[in-house]
């Protein structure tokens, strides 16, 4: 019978110790180590701690522009983010290693296998979409490790519309870390890091410069202690090919009004005849303001479009009140003033519509 307690009460002791090791206690056989005390980390996930924030060195470099919605204010594209920083602890033996260089690829290497700390970018001015397609991390000898990251995303910008069609937009893309203030983490703009841009970007209608790495502080929420975080703005300029305009509304709208002042040259006889023409010019004038309600966004301010269809409205209205005007005075008998009325306005609507289509040019052009 004893003998059969001896072997029950060892079978207890090697599943207690079992169970102990399961649960991360420590063993007690294990020198230099306290009983029930934590094992070491090596790693730890938050940033590494220095005097001052950890400098995140940033680049982006644009792969394609996808799409310019005026209406809705955004812009999709797609591109590659270069995060570089420096971690102490990462930091190995090349010979020791094996290699001069660790590398994760793909998102269970870098999820699963990396033991490191990163800065989880987001994207602030993001509108919806944003999906990540890769990622690569590299940690050199020294702890300097690099983030490569391919992302696609719609971003939010502030558009200004009151020269279009001759409108250029600052489309910016702005990448904060999640969950840390400017006194923990901090941006560095370095394009060279990434590489020279070198793609050329095209988006129909659009011609787009060249990309400006900036960084900045603003309020967020999600920062930290402070509320203040640093932000990495990746910008391009972006203006519009005003030709597909000017060839589908400018210049046949501009050719309209012009045939309108015929009215000035017809017999004053057939008032109903010149009414007509006026109004069939009014008419084709509301039609393009129609199309051109779909291709604008709906902004309360007026944008040289506005000012132009508006300004080729009213004088095809014009021309109807001269011709009504023409009618009373040939229907009084005083057809001297009625001539002399038309022969005025062959030159003087001609001279007015076009000096005032210059000077609405000059003004979105030159002064906004």
């Amino acid at each position: 019978m004893n003998s059969f307690r001896s072997i029950g009460a060892a079978l207890a002791a090697g599943i207690a110790s079992s169970v102990g090791f399961a649960s991360g206690q420590a063993d007690p056989g294990v020198a230099g180590q306290t009983p029930g005390a934590e094992p070491p980390q090596p790693f730890l996930l938050g940033p590494p701690v220095k005097d001052g924030p950890v400098v995140v060195r940033a680049a982006f470099q644009f792969q394609d522009v996808n799409e310019i919605n005026d209406e809705a204010e955004t812009f999709e594209f797609t591109g590659i983010l270069t995060l570089q920083w420096n971690d102490p602890r990462q930091s190995f033996d090349p010979v020791a290693a094996g290699t001069g260089e660790k590398i994760y690829q793909g998102d269970y290497q870098f999820n699963e296998i990396s033991p490191g700390w990163f800065p989880q970018v987001i994207l602030a001015n993001a509108s919806g979409l944003y999906e990540t397609h890769g990622v690569v991390l590299r940690v050199q000898p020294d702890g300097t490790q690099t983030l490569v990251q391919a992302l696609n995303a719609v971003a939010e910008a502030d558009f200004d519309l009151m020269r279009f069609p001759f409108d250029r937009q600052r489309l910016e893309a702005v990448f904060v870390v999640l969950g840390f203030d400017q006194d923990e983490v901090r941006f560095e703009a370095e394009p060279e890091i990434a590489g020279s841009p070198g793609v050329e970007v095209q988006i129909p209608q659009w011609r787009l410069g060249q990309i400006v790495m900036s960084t900045r502080d603003l309020p967020s929420a999600h920062a930290g202690k402070e509320s203040i975080a640093s932000s990495f703005v990746a910008s391009v300029d972006a203006r519009r090919q005003s030709l597909f305009i000017i060839r589908l509304v400018v210049l046949p709208l501009v050719v309209i009004v012009s045939l309108s002042f015929s009215v000035f040259w017809m017999d004053r006889s057939s008032l109903g005849d010149r009414i007509s023409v006026s109004f069939i010019g009014i008419l084709t004038g509301v039609a393009y303001q129609i199309v051109m309600s779909e291709i604008l966004p709906h902004i309360s301010y007026v944008t040289f479009m506005n000012a132009f269809l508006n300004l080729s409205f009213a004088t095809m209205c014009a021309t109807v009140v001269i011709n009504l005007m023409v009618g009373a005075l040939d229907k009084k008998g005083d057809y001297e003033n009625g001539t002399r009325l038309d022969n005025r306005c062959r030159w003087m609507f001609p001279l007015g519509y076009f000096g005032l289509l210059l000077l609405l040019l000059g003004v979105a052009v030159v002064f906004l």
